[in-house]
């Protein structure tokens, strides 16, 4: 998906700086016991059903809506080096399918700059999904990421 026309027209991105090391940023991140304390918008629990953390490893959550639906969100991770990037394969069902997303990370001292970015196959779904939320989606889900890695 990478390669199609460009990236900058078609990529949605949200940056937060954590109050927290990068290791236990990064163990949020990874290990499913921390995701299902953080994942998913304010209001929603959500149970890890499958979380394989490796190149070519799949990854599938469940999230309980607030009325009683279920919405799930699965991928494949494409890229993984330890403390910087995670590069995965998303659908957020039944709200968004075939993105990319990207997870970097930067340390700083007892800080982390995290970027977080949503690669689009066409600048219109990116506008799309846009329009939709996908800003106070994501930004409410990483709110919950910083308390928690604040704790």
């Amino acid at each position: 998906m990478s390669n199609t026309s460009d990236l900058s027209n078609r990529t949605l991105t949200l940056k937060r700086t954590f109050n927290a090391p990068i290791e236990l940023v990064w163990e949020a991140w990874t290990q499913s016991e921390h995701i299902a304390q953080w994942w998913g918008p304010k209001g929603m629990k959500t149970t890890v059903i499958e979380h394989n953390f490796e190149v070519g490893g799949s990854w599938k959550y469940a999230m309980a809506m607030p009325d009683g639906s279920e919405f799930i969100s699965e991928g494949v991770y494409q890229a993984i080096v330890e403390f910087e990037k995670i590069v995965s394969s998303a659908d957020f069902k039944p709200m968004t399918e075939g993105v990319e997303i990207q997870a970097l990370f930067e340390e700083d001292g007892d800080r982390t700059h995290f970027t977080f970015n949503c690669v689009h196959a066409t600048e219109a779904y990116c506008q799309q999904q846009e329009k939709m939320g996908f800003y106070n989606g994501w930004g409410s889900v990483f709110d919950r990421l910083g308390e928690f890695v604040q704790k």
